[in-house]
């Protein structure tokens, strides 16, 4: 089989220029049905891994594979996203939604944002349509039982849109090569301005000093003929928006430059083919070229603000061990792997999805994910991260989540779906916008009359001048670009939000409150007392295990390790153990009831112990069986982190389930402004709502299932990165890593963008008020008013990137 004659100048793989001479062909290898070059072994070697491992699809996928990205897609072709073993990759279920995160091409700035949303909100299945103009993507929450994906799909396709599953790789590749586009477009306006303004200059001086007609004209013509590549190539993807919005019966931003434009360049073509008038091809490359580069540059800066999620995806591998029954392994695509698979994780390699060590010990770094910056020790029964890196041993394990499902892909779900709903703040800004562009319109119609009466020669230019001196570009990019570029600022501190509002909620809170255990305090529970009241030692550390068994509670985590460092198994009891949050755990052997947990509930509501610590009863129908006793240490950082917070004005308390003494020794030693002890979920939550309806703005910092309730009630809840997943789903904000001192960077950043949207909003609206005058009036020609345009959304991007630095 012959090589591809595209594939033998350069490697296939790596995009290096090909051996010569001897060596030429010498590496080669099947790829797609044909025989391709690589420049050396290396190259050819992860090739056929590659096939070998059935991801060839990859070479079909990568950027510089897409010869035909552009063509129209068959209703067919997407009907196939309706499968449910294709969307079992990219769709998960939302109560009775279904919701996808899809990758946008085409979209170019906030007006196509708007417009997509505007589109698929005109469907009564869609429950929510929320585009992220950093980095493409579009989440989408729907009815599926009303409307297929592929209906929404074919309605995007429609006014020109194209949407598909995310995936890392190939999203990645696809704003590499939007970037690419955009640069050559920018290169052609720059090059054709450069050449008609040379001609451009020849007839402003022959238009002072006289200059005849038949070199006027020729100069003319010459400068049209430059100008109409400029016009129809880099100018199509404005003509392309405002088609699209005026197909969906409404406007854009693009609406009123489009205008501009064609009435300029056709304008000009007139005055040159009758000889008369005064063209303006010089003005029409400017005002390309100008506003070419401005959308560049703002692609390129959310691109650079958006690259923290994307570097999370990219943590986890493609390939992994898998661990066959006979003790071989074989290499398998990490998509492939499946809940308690057995894998191999070798030294130095990433995790590859998430897992439970089944033999060795290592360290493994976690610092990617996590912030923490030293490796964290494992051994058999420790849970393990997908992405995370594995130290200097090798790893046994066996798969848990996939997918997904995994804890790395939850948490990019949540970044996104921050990022993708808008707070008030947003929204007005968007409605502000867009009410501009149909008053533009009405105002230039307005401007071309009142010229009429004054000079008509000069109302067509002053007409131009007033559509694109007032394009709301700069209005509507104003607040995006600001709540996303503190958005992944915070996401670089561990402090990783999963709603729109959590900037707008800490710029207004009043009260913090805590929960104690795992949140103040380390959770990592040490044991100093086990007294065995009834029985034996053994048997009550068997009974404990197996009530806590399952249990993420750091008191299940203390006493499951105690047991496995004592080899006893967990007690298997006739029912499953029912949890009492802030209470205890309780289950029925043979016949007899046990608890464990608090004296109140172990042992009755009227017990007495003048617990000093954390203590914890074991009992059954006759009364106590154990007592244990735990330690725990306060955070290091806490007491600092809540000295800044009382500096900056906010009341802090604390709120615990533990009815022991500890809560008032904690509030004392960290100085809170209030405290309660043994309080139960519902507690939590009506004490949280008191403080509202008093006019508090709460947010609560919690990791614990009885810290749910309260994280949904307040304002803002804050889970800690180690608590459970109900306390995060149910929470705003994680704390990844538990840094629990990245509370003080995000009040920070959160007073500065609502500082920074005003700047922005402000400026826009400032700039596009000071302009209109001296627009409408004629003292500002068309290719001047672009260039304002575009610095004044260029100057609000940078502004908002300002947040880039978290203090």
């Amino acid at each position: 089989m012959a090589a591809d004659a595209s594939d033998t100048g350069a490697c296939y793989h790596c995009g290096l220029p090909n051996p010569t001479g001897r060596l030429a062909g010498k590496h080669a290898a099947v790829v797609l049905g044909s025989e391709r070059v690589f420049c050396c072994p290396g190259c050819q070697a992860v090739a056929e891994n590659i096939v070998a491992s059935g991801l060839e699809g990859y070479y079909r996928e990568r950027d510089r594979g897409g010869r035909t990205a552009g063509a129209p897609v068959p209703a067919e072709l997407l009907a196939r996203f309706d499968h449910p073993a294709a969307q079992q990759e990219f769709v998960r279920r939302e109560g009775r939604y279904a919701c996808a995160e899809l990758s946008l091409e085409n979209v170019s700035c906030a007006a196509c944002a708007w417009l997509i949303e505007r589109r698929l909100g005109q469907d009564d299945a869609v429950a929510q349509a929320s585009v992220n103009l950093s980095n493409h993507r579009l989440r989408l929450v729907w009815d599926s039982e009303r409307q297929p994906l592929s209906g929404l799909l074919a309605a995007l396709e429609a006014i020109g849109y194209r949407a598909r599953p995310f995936r890392a790789d190939t999203h990645a590749a696809q704003l590499a090569g939007e970037a690419r586009t955009q640069v050559i477009r920018v290169a052609v306006a720059g090059l054709g301005a450069m050449q008609a303004m040379m001609y451009g200059m020849g007839l402003y001086i022959g238009a002072f000093q006289g200059i005849d007609a038949e070199y006027r004209d020729y100069l003319r013509w010459i400068s049209g003929l430059v100008t109409t590549p400029v016009f129809l190539y880099a100018g199509w993807p404005f003509y392309r928006s405002a088609w699209r919005a005026l197909r969906a019966r409404t406007l854009n931003m693009d609406v009123p430059v489009s205008i501009a434009l064609v009435g300029t360049f056709l304008a000009s073509w007139y005055a040159t083919l009758i000889q008369g008038g005064e063209t303006y091809f010089d003005s029409v490359c400017m005002f390309i070229f100008f506003l070419l580069t401005s959308r560049y540059l703002e692609l390129k800066a959310r691109q650079r603000a958006g690259e923290t999620a994307a570097s999370q995806l990219l943590l986890v591998p493609r390939l992994a061990h898998r661990l066959l029954p006979d003790g071989r392994r074989e290499t398998v695509a990490a998509d492939d792997l499946r809940a308690g698979d057995a894998i191999l994780i070798e030294a130095g390699e990433a995790v590859p999805c998430d897992a439970r060590v089944t033999a060795g010990h290592g360290s493994v770094s976690e610092a990617l994910l996590t912030g923490e910056p030293l490796p964290l020790p494992k051994r058999a029964g420790d849970d393990l991260i997908g992405g995370s890196i594995n130290g200097d041993q090798p790893l046994h394990a066996e798969v848990t989540r996939t997918g997904g499902d995994t804890v790395l892909a939850t948490l990019h779900q949540l970044l996104s779906r921050a990022l993708s709903e808008k707070p008030l703040i947003a929204q007005r800004a968007d409605r502000m916008a867009h009410f501009f562009v149909a008053r533009v319109l009405v105002l230039a119609v307005l401007v071309y009359i009142g010229w009429q009466f004054v000079d008509p020669t000069q109302a067509f230019w002053a007409t131009l001048a007033v559509l694109v001196a007032t394009c709301p570009c700069a209005l509507s990019v104003a607040t995006p670009a600001a709540l996303t570029t503190a958005t992944h600022t915070l996401a670089r501190e561990g402090f990783l939000l999963t709603r729109g509002h959590v900037l707008d909620s800490l710029a207004q809170a009043t009260h913090v409150v805590f929960d104690k255990t795992g949140t103040l305090t380390l959770g990592q529970l040490t044991l100093r007392e086990f007294d065995v009241l009834r029985g034996d030692r053994a048997q009550a550390l068997a009974l404990i295990a197996g009530l806590e068994a399952g249990s993420a509670h750091p008191i299940a985590h203390a006493m499951q390790a105690l047991a496995r460092d004592a080899d006893i198994a967990p007690a298997s009891f006739d029912d499953t153990p029912v949890l009492q949050p802030a209470d205890g755990v309780s289950a029925r052997l043979a016949g007899r009831a046990y608890r464990f947990g608090h004296a109140r509930f172990a042992l009755g509501a009227d017990a007495d112990t003048g617990e000093q610590s954390l203590t914890l009863w074991l009992s059954d129908d006759d009364g106590a069986l154990a007592r244990v006793v735990f330690e725990d240490q306060l955070r290091p950082e806490a007491l600092p982190v809540l000295q800044a917070l009382r500096a900056r004005g906010l009341k802090t308390l604390l709120m615990s389930g533990d009815p022991s003494s500890v809560p008032a020794q904690v509030a004392a030693t960290l100085g809170l402004d209030d405290w309660q002890a043994g309080m139960t979920p519902a507690d939590k939550q009506q004490a949280i709502a008191a403080l509202q309806a008093q006019g508090a703005v709460v947010a609560m910092v919690g990791d614990g299932v009885n810290d749910a309730p309260g994280l949904g009630q307040a304002h803002l809840g804050i889970a800690m990165g180690s608590g459970t997943d109900l306390a995060q789903t149910s929470a705003d904000v994680v704390l990844l890593g538990d840094r629990l001192p990245a509370l003080l960077p995000a009040f920070s950043v959160a007073e500065r963008t609502a500082a920074i949207v005003r700047q922005n909003l402000r400026w826009a609206l400032g700039y596009n008020l000071a302009i209109l005058p001296p627009a409408a009036l004629g003292f500002v020609p068309p290719w001047l008013a672009a260039l304002g345009m575009s610095l004044s959304s260029l100057l609000v991007v940078l502004n908002a990137l300002r947040l880039r630095k978290a203090a």
